[in-house]
């Protein structure tokens, strides 16, 4: 099993709509993949039509002492193989107990260890601050997918992503292979093109070579979490980023054996 933390500490970059479109893909290769949604705000849990009143069984199960696991929580979709533990409201009450309630930050971490056998791939959809909750994520996690708009002020918010990997990387002592995937990209705007270039100056071999482009359609989020196919250039832009992701993690599993 991998555990794949998609995260970017800057919002509005595609970051659940990249969630989705993975899993999916994943799916409907033949994979068993486990969505785990851990961002307070709940946007992937709501595209899947989970209703907020009263709040579902959840994430935030897994740092108290119910005893629940991914298992027990995970919820059935309209995609064949795919499941999702949704997210509540009160996640975001977990910053104030972590400082109170040690272990907290390897609450995840035990979780995907018990869950293991039953699942290919867990998508970890984290939210875009830097927290308890985005720590547990990158401490669990296998591979880091940080998707970045081709703006300046997206530049800025991926270096620090990639330094605060940096810096769980050291205190896990563990690998942690990260990488970027361009997104919302308009080829018609000379700074779209300027950063893209940056991009792959700055991170060569860690960036998609290719980017998801600007398309109204990726916006219908309820529409990604159907089993009908989806269609246009962002679609297909999203497939090749999975097939490029999934050959960089071959790779990077060769190089550690």
């Amino acid at each position: 099993m991998q555990a794949w933390a998609i995260a970017n500490q800057k919002g509005g970059v595609g970051k659940t709509t990249t969630t989705l479109f993975l899993a999916r893909g994943l799916a409907m290769a033949g994979h068993r993949v486990l969505l785990v949604d851990l961002d307070p705000h709940a946007s992937l849990t709501r595209a899947f039509g989970v209703p907020g009143d009263p709040p579902p069984a959840g994430t935030h199960d897994l740092f108290g002492s119910s005893g629940a696991t991914l298992s027990s929580l995970a919820r059935g979709t309209s995609i064949d193989g795919l499941k999702l533990v949704a997210a509540q409201p009160a996640l975001a009450t977990l910053e104030r107990r972590g400082a109170t309630q040690p272990g907290l930050g390897l609450s995840l971490g035990r979780a995907l260890h018990a869950v293991h056998p039953a699942f290919d791939y867990v998508l970890l959809d984290c939210p875009p601050t830097l927290g308890l909750l985005m720590i547990n994520a990158l401490a669990a996690a296998d591979r880091l997918v940080v998707p970045t708009q081709t703006d300046q002020l997206a530049l800025h918010g991926l270096a620090d992503m990639l330094r605060t990997a940096q810096m769980v990387e050291r205190s896990r002592r563990r690998p942690l292979p990260s990488y970027v995937l361009p997104t919302l990209y308009d080829r018609r705007t000379r700074s779209g093109i300027h950063n893209l270039d940056l991009l792959h100056d700055r991170y060569e071999g860690r960036v998609w070579p290719a980017a998801v482009p600007v398309d109204t359609r990726l916006r219908d989020a309820n529409a990604l979490t159907q089993a009908a196919p989806i269609t246009g250039r962002g679609a297909d832009a999203y497939r090749r980023a999975l097939a490029w992701l999934l050959a960089q993690s071959d790779a990077a599993q060769r190089q550690a054996a």
